[in-house]
């Protein structure tokens, strides 16, 4: 079934944005562009991987790009909750990973999906890496510290 935000297996972002319920867009994260374009990219894929099922030679890349382009959204997510920019870093760097993993089966698949498509959404994720690499060195150098107490010593 395709949805309304779809035409053909292009996908309108606007209209996608508007069909994310409120329990995702009213969380904090939802302000990051970089985890948009990723809950995007995943959820643009879905016909894409459904035609790349159809084809034998190209089943397993389909579950692999799925996979992958599920990651990009998720890690970032976990790691947007990480209470270290170490730990955060980590995850989007996992998230880093997975665009670029994404944009080599999207690479390979330009033979069933067709050129266009796999341009159009490599390009989405050169957007989505390009954010997280420009997020990244931040995040390695933040770190959370406590306000310190002076301590007193008594003489004894």
């Amino acid at each position: 079934m395709r949805s309304a935000y779809c035409v053909g297996s292009i996908v309108n972002y606007e209209e996608w944005e508007k069909s994310v319920p409120q329990t995702i867009t009213g969380d904090v994260l939802w302000k990051m562009r970089v985890y948009r374009l990723a809950m995007f990219v995943g959820e643009s894929a879905w016909e894409d991987v459904s035609l790349l099922i159809r084809d034998p030679r190209t089943n397993d890349l389909a579950g692999q790009l799925y996979r992958a382009l599920g990651s990009i959204s998720a890690n970032f997510a976990e790691g947007y909750s990480k209470s270290s920019g170490k730990d955060r870093a980590r995850f989007y760097e996992y998230s880093l990973g997975s665009a670029r993993e994404s944009r080599d089966w999207y690479y390979k698949a330009r033979h069933i999906l067709g050129e266009q498509r796999a341009a159009q959404q490599m390009e989405l994720l050169a957007q989505i890496i390009r954010l997280l690499l420009t997020i990244l060195p931040a995040e390695r150098m933040r770190t959370i510290r406590e306000e310190s107490e002076p301590y007193q010593i008594e003489d004894t």
